[in-house]
């Protein structure tokens, strides 16, 4: 194979994965634009025809508004070409427990085949595994993996969460320790309450009450696994997963980093 051929296939090979995310207030674009930067990827933002005011509860009620009536918002065309490209990281904040609204526009009008999609999304408490059942079941041609989501109050821990995550699954060169699973999950003790309330004090909504946890011990420190007794948003009883982890330095204060419902 010539030089040029060769530069040329390279070329070919690096384009063929995309970082295509929405971004209301630039959270989201943040964590895809450290994605692009790790993976060397083509980048591109999707654009609502009628932007959202980017106000919190304007944007709510819009959104609600539309998934009631299930009347996408209009989205600009893209410039990519999806045909283009193999793999494509797909990121979005969530809205309501899933993806928000110009994502279900771009899954309605595009089904992907053949391609595959990795989520990677910001949020205030949780909802990836949420949104990536809703890709799943909106894109059944696609192959949706497992993806990536920090909370919003967390971001600044994106570059080394996201570093491990492309190297645990092969979307970037290099290797990581793999970490330990955590132990069984254990009834809470008063400390482990008083560290559990102490990470979820800045949330803005009771996340419920702790009854067992799970342990590990990282390099970077202690991680924490809580099953939760809460309300569910019907008012019933619900049980959710909260993971809590705690730095190695000197007074690092408890984070709660994601919640699973």
């Amino acid at each position: 194979m010539t030089l040029i051929a060769s530069i040329a296939t390279g070329c070919a090979q690096k384009s063929k994965t995309l970082v295509l995310y929405y971004s209301e207030t630039g959270t989201t674009k943040a964590v895809a634009e450290e994605l692009q930067k790790q993976l060397g990827a083509d980048i591109e933002a999707i654009e609502a025809v009628e932007p959202y005011s980017g106000d919190f509860q304007q944007t709510m009620q819009r959104g609600q508004k539309e998934m009631q009536s299930g009347q996408t918002p209009e989205i600009k065309p893209l410039k990519s070409k999806i045909a283009d490209y193999d793999t494509i990281f797909l990121g979005y904040p969530i809205w309501f427990g899933t993806y928000a609204m110009p994502i279900a526009t771009l899954v309605k009008n595009n089904d992907f085949e053949g391609k595959t999609i990795i989520p990677f999304c910001t949020f205030g408490s949780g909802g990836l595994n949420t949104s990536t059942d809703a890709l799943k079941k909106a894109l059944p041609k696609a192959k949706i993996q497992e993806g990536y989501g920090v909370r919003t109050a967390r971001v600044a821990a994106a570059t080394k969460e996201l570093d491990r995550y492309l190297k645990e699954n092969g979307y970037k060169e290099g290797t990581v320790e793999k970490l330990p699973d955590y132990s069984e999950q254990q009834p809470v003790t008063d400390e482990e309450k008083a560290l559990f309330d102490a990470a979820c004090s800045d949330y803005q909504f009771p996340l419920g009450t702790p009854s067992t946890v799970g342990k590990r011990q990282t390099p970077d420190g202690a991680d924490y696994k809580f099953t939760v007794k809460s309300r569910g948003f019907d008012g019933n009883e619900a049980t959710s997963t909260i993971y809590v982890t705690v730095g190695k330095e000197q007074g690092a204060k408890p984070e709660f980093t994601q919640v699973v419902r």
